[in-house]
């Protein structure tokens, strides 16, 4: 499973490196986790998205931050969001 981060999912995650390493190690987990127990199972609470978001996956970073993922067609583990709740 490669892993393919969004623009947006990118920005935020360097952005995280200057800002906070204990989010980025966070994420780093989650992301391990994901790969390892599958997209519905583990660590972070994981869960479908419903509404506008369906097709998307989420876990809990922290209180305040979700990791927003999808598999694609080709398997690839695509995070879309990794800073702030749903949008």
């Amino acid at each position: 499973m490669n892993i393919i981060f969004s623009e947006k999912s990118f920005h935020e995650y360097t952005e995280w490196q200057t800002k906070d390493k204990k989010i980025v190690k966070k994420i780093n987990e989650l992301i391990r986790d994901i790969q390892r127990n599958g997209i519905l199972k583990g660590i972070g609470q994981p869960e479908l998205l419903k509404h506008g978001l369906t097709g998307y996956y989420s876990r809990r970073i922290n209180e305040e931050h979700r990791l927003v993922y999808a598999m694609d067609t080709n398997n690839n583990l695509v995070i879309v969001k990794c800073k702030g709740h749903y949008e």
